[in-house]
């Protein structure tokens, strides 16, 4: 009816302050909208929803001009083609659809959209067909539509979901008169008992809130944001394909089954890209172990290399090469376009969602980029019926789809003769003929099945809602007319059939369907068939082949994509703060080994680690070996000296009676010999294979026979001495100068030895120990522990030191002995003795603590310890009693009895000598055939 007092807009002025306004009655029955309240409902968070509340007050306008059905008129006003599908029934269900793409600035719409438009909608209507015409489904109801177009956009989806709620709104048309006065008549508009859609995530949420408010549920084919499923926000919307939570599972357990722990998001602005990647954090912070590098998300309007610096970006962690995207198909091309441009074609690995699905369209030119690419889809199958249903439409059979015309000159690239629409000049005309896949390129789109099943799902929980409202009852009852949306939505949630797929179509307690996925690669080396390859499926769990996969370049090994590479065996990791999948490997060095993969620890003091540092092995044990040259040395030295000993007591045995064998002192020489034979004995003591009882020997005769030999000597030395010291006052000979006496002299200076020995046995017994730190090198794998007595250099010394002292007192005695003639006595054979063992012993001294750090201490300090003891034993030997035997063997004729003078006279004989070697420096004193009769 024609209004000539207002504008549409000037109509709806008066009503903003209309008390009718007020309110809105959410009863299928007749609602009243108040304004105030609708956007009061959709402003309970505030701060979430302060976007979505700006467009909902622009809905209230558009509501206002609804209700006096001015919109259509003023649409026609500004030439915008039309919007709307209408197809009759007794029951209309509602559908949104992209049949366009979102247009420029200022264009609410773009490019006709074929696959995820027109082959969507014409899936509605082939559902609708099907339900139609089947006898068992909803007999003698007819499902009717009206189908809308969101042009991609969900500002302007809001505006078009506005048509649903027509039928809910009491329209007061008490300001509003006809020219003659008469109130107007407005028709009725069809009741919406329910929506099909939409497809974007943001375009459901835009309209689910306006659906909420006048309980229309919702079935949505291809929306998975995460947020959907807030049933106390969203409690009317309901989606047949999985939740980008589930999706965003997978793509984790994807993720983790590539041994990647490193990755950056990349998101498209909006609540689908955002609520992915949101998802895909938190649930990879939930599973632990991956870390993102990047998270950038994609403008909705990007400014000029805008996708340039995303690369460089990513490449600021080249590292993280697994890129997890969720974006639209404009983004994922754009973005391969810019990593092509950048020329890292092969360096990026990304998981796409199930916007990148198995479409061709996003990598198209940029197969080499794309290539090795692991996408995901909702489980899904081409349905061999939509097929043959789309492939018969043609221009004469398809009036009914307002779009389709645009569709055809889109697929066919001609053009239609259609007012206000300008061609190329070159563009052929279309004839009508064309057909679908045979002149065109056709393929379905993928969520063909699941706008096919929420159609059905809504026709079962009418057809349920019916049998139990209107059981016996022909067509649409009482109780179904309204359909009351609580109800429905009720009935919604219990089915439970087989899809067009053969797959089980159910709803959980959020409207949710069961995660299912394929999973996809785009293969293009080493392949007949370049395309996407399955390579595997989640279902609650991941089943993926990667035996299957294949990367760019035709490589089958799986590219890595770690912030840090795992740490070589014996390393332990350092992590970096705040990157708990980034670290610094540092080498368990020294005697350390790893202990766990963050930290390392010291080998108990008798270990060493193992070559790779996991755990640690037992120090080898080592002692001094026979065939060591550290021992070769020593051992022929004192086998040399023993047979040497060992001939001379044969030879002073054999000629026992002789008078150079009396001469020299009988007694006290077989008491020095054996003394010198134990010196050598040691030798063999000191090499052998450390026990308790080769250290109780070892303590007992390392000082013993120096003590033996030292101790008879300074007897000797001491006797000398006292009896030409006594010469010099009388004639009387001093005590203590018989044999017996000297025997009981040597012993008792013996025993001094003996009885600290058993002292040390009493207050430390003999035992073995292993020593570890001796041997213990920087580079462990030469650490040995050494099998060694319980002797310390300390314990060592002390040992000695009693026979020290002895030898340092019998050289004070040689020394004051000096001027006795040697023809007399052994005073200076043992002077000289004396004074060159004191040079060995002076050597031995640095030697034996000049290597105390060296880790070969414990061979050199042996054979420092032994050599010297044998070379001390043979200087005795040899300046001592060689010449004896030697006389005694190959002299005999001097081996004869002199005459014997009294003690006076050889004291008298020997002042004389000793005077006359004062006058003359260069003579030998000696000349004297007098000698002493030493057996006195």
């Amino acid at each position: 009816m024609k209004n000539e007092q207002y504008s549409p807009v000037e109509k709806c002025a008066p009503l903003w302050g209309n008390p009718i306004f007020a309110g809105v009655q959410g009863r299928r029955t007749g609602a009243t909208l108040r304004v105030a309240l609708l956007v009061g409902t959709m402003s309970s968070e505030e701060a979430l929803w302060s976007y979505r509340r700006s467009w909902l007050r622009k809905a209230s306008g558009l509501l206002c001009m609804l209700l006096l059905g001015s919109l259509p008129a003023s649409r026609a006003q500004r030439g915008i083609q039309p919007q709307s599908l209408k197809i009759e029934g007794d029951i209309t269900l509602g559908g949104l659809f992209p049949v366009h793409s979102r247009g420029p600035v200022g264009v609410a719409c773009g490019d006709i959209k074929r696959e995820k438009g027109i082959h969507r909608l014409e899936a509605m209507l082939y559902a609708l067909d099907q339900i139609n015409s089947d006898p068992d489904l909803l007999p003698n109801i007819t499902l009717g539509a009206r189908i809308l177009d969101t042009c991609s956009r969900d500002t302007y989806a809001l505006e078009q979901s506005l048509t649903f709620v027509q039928a809910l709104i009491q329209k007061d048309t008490s300001d509003v008169r006809c020219s003659n006065g008469e109130p107007p008549i407005i028709p009725k508009p069809e009741r919406v008992v329910g929506v099909i859609g939409a497809s974007g995530s943001s375009v459901s949420i835009m309209v689910a809130n306006v659906l909420r408010l006048f309980s229309i549920p919702q079935i949505s084919y291809a929306s998975t944001a995460p947020e959907l499923s807030d049933n106390s926000r969203y409690e009317f919307f309901s989606r047949v394909v999985p939740p980008d939570s589930y999706q965003a599972q997978a793509m984790v357990d994807i993720v983790k089954a590539m041994g990647w722990n490193y990755v950056s998001t990349l998101a498209s602005e909006g609540n689908y890209g955002e609520s992915g990647v949101d998802a895909f954090l938190q649930i990879s912070r939930e599973a632990g172990g991956l870390c993102i590098a990047q998270s950038i998300k994609i403008p909705r309007e990007p400014r000029p290399g805008e996708f340039e610096k995303i690369i460089k970006r990513l490449m600021e962690t080249s590292n993280a090469r697994g890129v997890i995207i969720f974006a639209n198909e404009d983004d994922i091309k754009r973005v391969l376009q810019a990593a092509k441009k950048a020329n890292l074609t092969g360096h990026f690995l990304f998981v796409g969602s199930d916007s990148w699905g198995a479409k061709n369209s996003p990598i198209q030119d940029q197969e080499e980029v794309a290539e090795g690419a692991v996408t995901i889809l909702p489980k899904r199958a081409s349905i061999d019926g939509f097929d043959e249903y789309f492939t018969s439409r043609s221009l004469e059979n398809n009036r009914r789809n307002i779009w389709f015309a645009e569709f055809w000159e889109d697929d066919f690239k001609c053009k239609l003769t259609r007012p206000g629409i300008k061609y190329e000049a070159d563009r052929r005309k279309c004839t009508g003929e064309e057909r679908i896949s045979r002149d065109s390129q056709y393929e379905q789109e993928g969520k063909v099945q699941f706008v096919i099943d929420a159609v059905y799902a809504m026709a079962h929980a009418l057809h349920s809602m019916h049998l139990d409202l209107c059981p016996g009852s022909m067509g649409v009852c009482d109780k179904m007319d309204p359909v009351e949306g609580r109800m429905l939505l009720q009935y919604i949630r219990s089915v439970n059939f087989n899809g067009s797929a053969g797959t089980g179509v159910m709803f959980n307690e959020n409207g949710d369907a069961p995660g299912r996925y394929d999973i996809f690669q785009y293969q293009l080396s080493n392949v007949s068939n370049p395309g996407y390859k399955d390579i595997g499926q989640w279902t609650n769990h991941l089943r993926l082949n990667p035996e299957e996969m294949q990367w760019s370049g035709g490589h089958r090994n799986i590219p890595d994509s770690v912030c840090s590479f795992p740490c070589e065996s014996g390393e332990r990791k350092k992590m970096v703060k705040g990157v708990p999948c980034c670290w610094h490997c540092e080498l368990c060095d020294g005697y350390q080994y790893l202990l766990d993969e963050f930290s390392c620890d010291m080998c108990p003091y008798d270990m060493r680690p193992l070559k790779n540092r996991t755990g640690c092995r037992p120090t080898p044990i080592i002692k001094l070996e026979w065939s060591s040259p550290w021992a070769i040395i020593p051992v022929f030295l004192a086998i040399l000296g023993i047979l040497a000993t060992t001939g001379v007591i044969a030879t002073f045995v054999r000629f026992n009676d002789t008078p150079i064998v009396r001469a020299s002192g009988r007694e006290l020489s077989y008491v020095l010999l054996t003394g010198i034979f134990l010196i050598y004995l040691i030798t063999f003591l000191m090499i052998a294979e450390p026990s308790i009882g080769v250290c109780a020997i070892r303590r007992l005769l390392l000082g013993l026979g120096m003590c033996i030999s030292y101790a008879a000597m300074l007897t000797k030395t001491n006797r000398i001495y006292r009896i030409f010291e006594q010469g010099k006052k009388s004639v009387t000979p001093p005590k203590f100068i018989s044999p017996t006496s000297q025997l009981i002299i040597t012993f008792i200076l013996i025993s001094v030895q003996v009885l600290g020995v058993f002292i040390w046995f009493g207050v430390m017994p003999p035992h073995t120990i292993i020593d570890y730190e001796e041997q213990k090198p920087p580079n462990p794998e030469l650490a040995r522990g050494v099998l060694k007595c319980d002797m310390s250099d300390l314990s060592l010394i002390l040992c000695l030191s009693y026979s020290i002292v002895l030898m340092i007192t019998c050289t004070v005695y040689a020394i004051k002995s000096r001027g006795v003639p040697e023809t007399f006595n052994e005073a200076k054979p043992i002077g000289f003795t004396m004074y060159t063992t004191c040079i060995i012993w002076l050597a031995f001294v640095p030697i034996f603590f000049g290597t105390a750090q060296s880790t070969e201490k414990m061979f050199i300090q042996t054979t420092t310890l032994t050599v010297s003891m044998s070379l001390s034993a043979t200087v005795s030997l040899g300046m001592l009693y060689v010449p004896k035997v030697y006389v005694i063997i190959f002299h005999p004729e001097q081996n004869v009895q002199k005459r014997k003078r009294s003690f006076k006279a050889v004291v008298q004989a020997a002042t004389v000598s000793t005077h006359l070697s004062q006058k003359s420096n260069d003579k030998q004193n000696g000349e004297s055939k007098i000698e002493p009769d030493r057996s006195q």
